[in-house]
């Protein structure tokens, strides 16, 4: 009999142990009852009859990658390059996951691939290669929409590399030196044309300020020349008061101007430079001697001589009477 309980004991043992089921964190087991899904035993401990349940798929529900080998893709300009990715997902239902697709990795990595050559065929060269967070949207948008009936979540899709030929390398390298050299020609275009002008507006400006000085110098001269006017105004009507008043003297006053200028005239000619022509000294000096009289009498005009002074006395002489 103690050897039957202690046999009875181990086989309960056994039995109990064998319907223990002890998930890791992150993952998920499905449960199956001779074949058929049942439950998903979550993680931690799960006890289920032995021999009529028995753990179908080990599911890994943590963010997973799957890497996308080289693609050699052809661009909608003819233009074949290879093009390489990774795919971030998450399983979110486990049963869905193990029992809607034989290869879960392998058939998000056709369907990727797949997408990849659909999107990329329909851009040109350039736009492949400057428009990757566009490729990346629309194959995140479409591989998580297919992946939805398997219970997969696409968190990204990442294209890694884009290697077009080498050739096709080559003239974008030209391309972009030639583009470079534009740049540069029409920056100095353009600093030339801007120190053309500043040195149009200095020149402006130049011109304004040397306008504005002529302008003032004219205003100058004209200020002098009637300034000049007005004096030999003046001076004329002095003269002709004077001969109104019966000095004949004046007359030799414009005489002596005019006989002055022509001597003038005479010695600044640049058609000789000696010149002979009789002169009579005593008519000059006695055009002059007017001139001068005609002076002292206009200044003693302004400043009248004083009276002349009492006589002295005379002293008594001898023999005049007492």
């Amino acid at each position: 009999m103690g050897t039957l309980a202690l046999v009875l004991l181990i086989l309960a043992i056994m039995f109990v142990a064998a319907g223990v089921t002890v998930v890791r964190q992150g993952y998920q087991y499905t449960i199956e009852y001779f074949g058929k899904f049942v439950a998903v035993a979550q993680p931690g401990f799960n006890f289920y009859i032995p021999f009529f349940y028995r753990v179908g798929r080990k599911i890994n529900m943590m963010e997973q990658v799957v890497d996308i080998p080289g693609q050699e893709i052809i661009t909608r300009d003819n233009a074949m390059v290879s093009v390489d990715g990774v795919v971030f997902f998450q399983v979110l239902d486990a049963a869905r996951a193990a029992y809607e697709v034989s290869d879960l990795q392998f058939a998000l990595l056709q369907l990727t691939t797949t997408n990849l050559r659909t999107v990329m065929g329909s851009m040109d060269l350039d736009e492949t290669l400057s428009k990757r967070d566009e490729i990346n949207a629309r194959l995140l948008n479409v591989v998580d929409h297919a992946t939805t009936a398997w219970g997969v979540k696409i968190t990204r899709v990442e294209v890694k590399d884009i290697r077009p030929p080498q050739d096709i390398v080559n003239s974008m390298g030209r391309q972009m030196k030639a583009e470079r050299e534009k740049r540069a020609s029409i920056l100095e275009a353009e600093g030339s044309r801007a120190s053309e002008i500043l040195r149009a507006e200095g020149q402006k400006q130049s011109q304004i300020l040397e306008a504005e000085g002529r302008r003032e110098a004219a205003f100058r001269d004209a200020e002098a020349r009637e300034r000049s006017a007005e004096a030999e105004a003046k001076a004329t009507q002095m003269v002709s008061d004077a001969i109104a008043s019966g000095n004949v003297q004046a007359i030799n006053y414009f005489v002596a101007q005019k006989y002055v200028e022509a001597v003038s005239q005479f010695a600044t000619s640049p058609n000789a430079k000696t010149i002979l022509f009789p002169v009579e000294a005593t008519q000059l000096i006695g055009t002059l001697g007017g001139i001068g009289a005609l002076a002292k009498e206009a200044l003693a005009g302004e400043n009248p001589p004083p009276p002349p002074a009492p006589p002295a006395p005379r002293r008594p002489g001898p023999f005049d009477k007492a």
